[in-house]
C-alpha cells in the first residue's frame, strides 16, 4: 500500500484553506494532515508533523511565506515546499527559490496543475508556474556555466542525479558508491556552487 502525500496547508484565509483542503482531500493519493494561518505557526507545525509537502502562501501576518520557507529549510534541508500565491512577480519567485522552495505556482493555476505540482515536489522535483518558468533560463546563465565547470566528472554525475530528484540512496545504488560518499560529493558540490540546500541545487541545474 502506497502512503498518501501528507500536506501542511498554510494560508491566512480560513475559507481559502477550507476550499483547497476539500479539493486536495478528494485526491486518492493526497491528504491534508495539518493547517496553519501564518508562517510562524507553519514552522512549528512542520517540526511537529513533518509533512511530505508544505503548500504555502506568501502574504501572511507575523512571518511571511518566504521567511517561513527559509526557516523550515534551515531546520530541514530536505523539506519540500510549494509556494501557492497570488504573486506572479519573477522577483518574488526568485526570493522564494533562494529560500529553498521546490515549487512556485500562482493561484490562477487550475486544480489539476496544483495536484501535479504537489506530486512533483513530493518526489523532490521542481514545479514552476509555466508563465514564470521562462524567466529562470536567462538568469545568471554564464555564471552558472562557470560554476558547474568547476565540478569533477563524478560531482557532475551526482549533481545531475540530484537535479532529477534522486535520493542519496538511489544515487548510491546507481553509481555503485556508499551513501556516505554521495553525501561528501553533495557537500562539495554545494560549496563549489554556493548553494545551501538541495532545492537550490535543482534550481541551479535548471538554469
Amino acid at each position: 500500500m502506497v502512503n498518501n502525500i501528507g500536506i501542511l496547508l498554510v494560508d491566512d484565509h480560513p475559507v481559502v484553506r477550507s476550499g483547497y483542503r476539500r479539493l486536495l482531500d478528494s485526491c486518492p493519493d493526497i491528504e491534508v494532515t495539518g493547517e496553519a494561518d501564518d508562517g510562524e505557526v507553519a514552522c512549528r507545525m512542520y517540526a511537529e508533523k513533518r509533512p511530505d509537502v508544505v503548500v504555502m502562501d506568501i502574504n501572511m501576518p507575523h512571518v511571511n511565506g518566504v521567511e517561513a520557507a527559509r526557516r523550515i529549510v534551515d531546520s530541514d534541508p530536505d523539506a519540500r515546499i510549494l509556494v501557492f500565491t497570488m504573486y506572479d512577480n519573477p522577483a518574488m519567485m526568485a526570493q522564494a527559490m533562494e529560500a529553498g522552495v521546490l515549487g512556485y505556482l500562482t493561484k490562477r493555476s487550475p486544480v489539476d496543475v496544483l495536484t501535479v505540482a504537489i506530486r512533483k515536489v513530493a518526489a523532490g522535483k521542481v514545479a514552476i508556474d509555466p508563465d514564470l518558468a521562462a524567466t529562470l533560463i536567462p538568469q545568471r546563465r554564464g555564471c552558472v556555466k562557470d560554476a558547474v565547470a568547476k565540478l569533477t566528472p563524478r560531482e557532475s554525475e551526482v549533481f545531475r542525479l540530484l537535479a532529477e530528484g534522486r535520493s542519496v540512496g538511489e544515487i548510491a545504488l546507481l553509481l555503485g558508491i556508499s551513501n556516505k560518499t554521495v553525501g561528501v560529493h553533495q557537500t562539495r558540490i554545494m560549496h563549489k556552487l554556493g548553494t545551501r540546500n538541495t532545492a537550490q541545487l535543482v534550481h541551479l541545474a535548471i538554469r
